[in-house]
């Protein structure tokens, strides 16, 4: 099977997203991408909606709940919130949903800051599956992997998909 290409999501993303935050009545959404895919398809849907907007940025290595497991990243960098969370209408974005854990990790810490007064969820791809009940607002595509697939953004630019098979360990 032959991945999307980004380049030609983001459109549709855009007019989607669009449509999303008009049904609800946002006129000023707070855009928040987790790092480090997330925060490359925020800008380019920035970029899209040709609006200069101030770019949350998220890590949430520390809010990982598998962090004990997995220990810390080597590239772990302090998030960067340049607006308030509290009131707000966040834009969270990332690139691949695979088991929700990532998005969960991201509320625990967007909570932390303040009470928004609503998040959507933006995902380029969602790999169908979850483990917990978390579902993006606004999706480029959905696919259905094999147990041993990843699907890896690579950028920023230009924007690509590239497939990643596990290694079983011994």
């Amino acid at each position: 099977m032959t991945l999307p290409n980004p380049q030609h999501l983001l459109p549709e993303m855009t007019a989607a997203l669009s449509r999303h935050l008009d049904s609800r009545g946002i006129t000023e959404p707070r855009f928040v991408g987790i790092r480090t895919g997330g925060v490359w398809i925020a800008q380019a849907l920035l970029q899209l909606r040709d609006r200069q907007e101030a770019l949350g940025i998220l890590d949430v290595s520390f809010y990982r709940d598998d962090f004990t497991q997995n220990g810390l990243h080597p590239q772990v960098r302090p998030s960067e919130l340049p607006f308030e969370i509290e009131g707000q209408h966040l834009v969270l974005i990332d690139d691949v949903l695979m088991s929700g854990r990532t998005i969960r990790a991201a509320l625990n810490e967007l909570f932390d800051y303040g009470r928004p007064a609503s998040v959507s969820l933006v995902c380029l791809l969602d790999l169908n599956a979850r483990e917990l009940p978390i579902r993006p607002d606004v999706v480029g595509a959905t696919l259905s992997l094999a147990a041993e697939q990843r699907v890896k953004l690579l950028g920023p630019a230009p924007l690509a998909l590239e497939y990643q098979t596990l290694v079983p360990a011994n």
